[in-house]
């Protein structure tokens, strides 16, 4: 028997024998290698004089049939997935973040959109401050930790770090926003975010979080929620959800919102415009403020959902947020009413909490699915879903948006221009 994971090498039709060299000793060869045949690799370097030469060779030989089926899978990709991204180390995610694969995921996709391949994890230099999941992929601090049961009131020393964070993630997203246009990657898109957080001093808290590959989350289309940016183009009329978090001086600051690719249609503008309004509804003053039920939140994002004739995803939820990324409150956006899952949120507002409202708004079902990367979730349906999100910090009056808009932000959304 021959050793395993080797192959034998086979002589070649000898009417179509040519004078070829061994692809190991140089002397004159008849054998070819048979995975080389099969692939119909030339047989220039692909000779051997002697089974024993070709044994010691394999090795290193079969390096040559990786590199071209990565090439075949490479040239099957359809758009701009083609050979070079191959070569550069793009690849599909799977498992999570925690694997990836070349080939395509088997999936009933329920949309027009399916996964495209995505590029290596990005840099961050040392001198950038850290948080525990950065390296390995867990968190460490934030599971055990009290704070999911307890909603913490900031001391002021944090309140004023959560301002310093939430403004460079508010900054950091303006930036992804003046990039989006029809031809432009996700993956583009996660550069930018990338590289302004870090030029920030920032650490970018999505990036290896749970092994999350990517610095920001941008979801296309029917996606919900945790898209991976990838070498997918955005293309006329699509919208997209780009969803920043930045970890700076040890805290986080989150936010997101629903862009226009080109020419949209008037239903998918108004789906966004509704999701918008959602969020503002829930954080209006006179309903925003201490005393106030976190339930309640969902109840006015729910009526003025429905009355549009949408519905609430009620798969995912607002959080707690501060010197860690998600903890207690959860602050779901579907009404109480809605049995079957409860809005069971329990406490009411304090000054000094701070947590995020991002309410996800789809045109058809409400119900999810999750793509094979284990992290992308789309409508059950195919059907658009938008999405806007900020975090909030409870005062004594009422509330303080600390991811709102500049002065200096784009102006993107037709229905803020004066």
């Amino acid at each position: 028997m021959r050793p395993q994971g080797t192959e034998m090498a086979c002589e070649p039709d000898a009417s179509n024998v040519a004078t070829l060299s061994c692809a190991r000793c140089d002397k004159p060869a008849l054998l070819q290698c048979p995975k080389c045949v099969e692939l119909k690799l030339p047989r220039e370097g692909a000779s051997f004089c002697t089974q024993d030469c070709f044994k010691a060779a394999w090795s290193s030989h079969k390096s040559v049939h990786v590199k071209a089926q990565l090439s075949s899978i490479a040239n099957s990709l359809p758009g701009d997935q083609n050979s070079d991204l191959v070569s550069q180390g793009w690849l599909y995610c799977v498992r999570r973040g925690q694997g990836r694969t070349h080939k395509l995921p088997h999936f009933d996709w329920t949309g027009p959109l399916k996964q495209y391949l995505i590029s290596p994890k990005r840099f961050v230099p040392a001198e950038i401050e850290k948080p525990d999941w950065a390296i390995d992929g867990t968190p460490k601090i934030e599971p055990n930790s009290d704070l999911q049961h307890v909603v913490e009131i900031k001391t002021p020393e944090q309140i004023q770090r959560m301002r310093e964070t939430c403004k460079i993630a508010r900054e950091v997203l303006d930036a992804a926003a003046r990039v989006i246009r029809p031809g432009v990657t996700t993956d583009e898109i996660d550069r930018v975010v990338h590289e302004a957080t870090i030029a920030a001093g920032g650490y970018p808290s999505p990036l290896n979080y749970y092994f999350f590959p990517k610095s920001c989350c941008t979801s296309v289309n029917e996606v919900i929620c945790h898209g991976i940016p990838d070498a997918r183009k955005l293309e006329d009329g699509d919208i997209v959800n780009v969803d920043v978090t930045v970890c700076y001086k040890g805290c986080h600051g989150d936010l997101n919102e629903t862009y226009f690719v080109g020419n949209v249609d008037e239903a998918s503008r108004q789906l966004v415009k509704c999701t918008y309004e959602c969020l503002e509804k829930a954080i209006a003053i006179g309903r925003f403020k201490p005393g106030v039920r976190f339930r309640e939140i969902g109840e006015i994002v729910n009526r003025h959902a429905t009355m549009s004739g949408l519905s609430v995803v009620r798969s995912y939820c607002g959080h707690g947020i501060g010197d860690l990324f998600h903890c207690a409150p959860n602050i779901p956006h579907y009404a109480s009413i809605l049995l079957s899952l409860g809005n069971k949120a329990v406490g009411v507002m304090k000054a000094g909490q701070t947590f995020t409202i991002e309410p996800m708004i789809n045109a058809g079902l409400w119900r999810d699915r999750t793509w094979p990367d284990g992290w992308t979730a789309v409508t059950a349906d195919g059907k658009r879903s938008a999405q806007f999100e900020h975090t909030l910090l409870v005062t004594e009056t009422g509330v303080e948006v600390l991811t709102a808009r500049l002065p200096s932000s784009p102006d993107v959304f037709p229905w803020l221009k004066k």
